[in-house]
């Protein structure tokens, strides 16, 4: 019929919309990863020194988790600080309980980490922002920069199908090199971050979010010119230890960014939605590159729509290797890894289009496990291991040469 189009032009326009939707966001990881990532490692990575650090380990109430992660923190970062919920015993640290009459306009972590902001001393050029589980390594200082990220390598805890996940995301991750080049860093999060203090002290955390790392770096950076630097330190903090906890994580994840997306400026907004689409989507690829075969041979482009399509799946293969370089699993285990690459792309985008279905609105703390329950799980890790970690080395292997063998644990 004149005026209405077939069936097979409508399929043709909505495949082809998806791959370059798709598209567009995997080619721009392809150019942070490999092309803004030039010079992206500090001359001066201890500018810095310790000496010029406080620490502040957020918790509810995780006494024995924080407990190892204080006794991981080198001995000569002398000022460290825990902010808790309620009450809890940390050696080695100085413990801020936060008020419960105390309230703002943040809530959750952002209330507890905004009254730190008013109420805890700090004369120190940086605060360095650790969760509750994470164990610092190769701390010795930090560069001069106002936002230092440092990298993440989420341990085993128990649960195979996360961790998987995790070495997966660790890949995706490598866009970090490219950051230092955006005027807006695309999200916060991983191993710990520190701060200006000063910085710290005129943006605050006083804003309703519930991902408050990324919501800050924003603000800032919409203020200053923000100096970003990454430190490829890989603090090892813990992979969730059930895809329930995982799902519930990143659905938090997906929902905080969808929701303070306004903090951008429109410049930045294709890359925020399109990573919305390529993360909670990305098992929907493989589709894609099916239907080029399913269209009529008359239908235009269509060779070009597979060969795009299949290199775009190819990509998903891309970040699990370079997950399993991160983590320095023998070369003999990579065929594992990539063949367990699509399991991986459905888990852990589950968590992300759930967050896009139906975002929600409350912070949920992930379910964190004890040293003892990661000493046991992990292979190359004897009692007492997490314990007497001094924190300027390496947790695991002395060189960072050296393979891991082990598949799910280390």
């Amino acid at each position: 019929m004149s005026g209405w189009a077939s069936p097979q032009a409508v399929l043709a326009v909505l495949l082809w919309t998806a791959l370059a939707v798709y598209g567009f966001s995997t080619v721009w990881w392809l150019i942070e990863t490999f092309v803004l990532s030039h010079e992206w490692e500090s001359d001066e990575t201890d500018a810095w020194g310790l000496d010029d650090i406080q620490v502040r380990v957020l918790t509810i109430d995780a006494e024995r988790v924080v407990q190892r992660t204080v006794d991981a923190i080198p001995d000569e970062l002398t000022d460290v600080r825990v902010i808790a919920e309620t009450d809890v015993a940390i050696d080695g640290a100085t413990v801020h309980t936060v008020p419960e009459e105390f309230t703002c306009e943040a809530t959750n972590k952002g209330r507890a980490v905004e009254w730190a902001r008013r109420n805890v001393d700090c004369d120190k050029e940086y605060v360095l922002y650790l969760d509750e589980d994470t164990i610092v390594t190769d701390l010795t200082g930090v560069p001069d920069a106002d936002f230092v990220q440092f990298t993440e390598k989420p341990i085993y805890t128990g649960s195979r199908l996360t961790y998987l996940c995790e070495v997966f995301r660790t890949g995706y991750q490598f866009e970090q090199l490219g950051f230092h080049r955006l005027t807006y860093p695309l999200y916060a999060w991983g191993g710990g971050f520190a701060i200006r203090h000063e910085i710290e002290q005129e943006v605050g955390w006083n804003v309703a979010t519930i991902t408050e790392d990324t919501n800050l770096i924003w603000r800032a950076a919409k203020r200053y010119d923000l100096d970003y630097q990454l430190v490829d330190s890989r603090f090892r903090n813990q992979a969730p230890p059930s895809v329930r906890s995982m799902l519930k994580q990143r659905r938090r994840w997906m929902s905080g960014t969808i929701r303070d997306d306004r903090l951008l400026p429109a410049s930045y907004r294709p890359l925020y939605l399109t990573r919305v689409v390529a993360w909670a989507f990305s098992p929907f690829v493989p589709l894609l590159a099916v239907a080029s075969y399913l269209l009529p041979g008359t239908a235009p482009g269509v060779e070009l729509y597979g060969l795009i399509s299949t290199a775009l799946l190819g990509i998903l293969f891309v970040y699990m290797f370079l997950g399993v370089i991160a983590y320095r699993k023998h070369p003999m285990l990579w065929p594992v890894f990539l063949l367990l690459t699509p399991l991986a792309v459905v888990v852990h985008a589950g968590g992300a289009l759930w967050g896009v279905i139906r975002p929600v609105e409350e912070f949920e703390v992930t379910e964190k496990v004890t040293a003892e329950t990661i000493e046991a799980a992990n292979r190359s890790l004897d009692e007492g291991d997490l314990r007497n970690h001094d924190g300027t080395k390496r947790l695991l292997r002395e060189s960072s040469d050296e393979f891991e063998t082990h598949v799910f644990d280390e």
